[in-house]
């Protein structure tokens, strides 16, 4: 996702991943079949996160605990809203995006659009 490293992506796609909050040894450790990271990097890595608002923390004990801000879903739709708003030309950019969707993806579109914007 846009602003993410390769790193910060993969510790999202943890938090996305669990349905509770996650200290800093609980990412480590299910990041473990990736390749070996020391506790500090991951430490790091979830204070950016942090710091860049995609994780909200709260002190358990000595440690902090680390949900997503936002689904993966409206991230990703959060993202596509910076895109636009940073292009410069937000139509034409649209324009472009609408010729390369797929003919389910020009569907389910339409539809948000019919429906008055409502999520899924």
């Amino acid at each position: 996702m846009l602003g993410l490293g390769e790193l910060e992506l993969k510790v999202m796609d943890v938090l996305w991943a669990a349905d509770e909050q996650l200290r800093v040894r609980d990412v480590l450790g299910r990041l473990a079949g990736e390749r070996a990271f020391a506790y500090t990097t991951i430490m790091t890595v979830l204070d950016h996160l942090h710091d860049k608002g995609w994780v909200r923390r709260t002190r358990t004990g000595r440690a902090y605990s680390y949900w997503p801000v936002r689904s993966r879903e409206e991230a990703g739709a959060h993202v596509l809203r910076e895109v636009l708003d940073s292009s410069g030309d937000a139509e034409s950019v649209l324009l472009h995006f609408a010729a390369s969707v797929s003919e389910r993806e020009s569907e389910l579109l339409r539809r948000a659009l019919e429906n008055g914007h409502e999520t899924p």
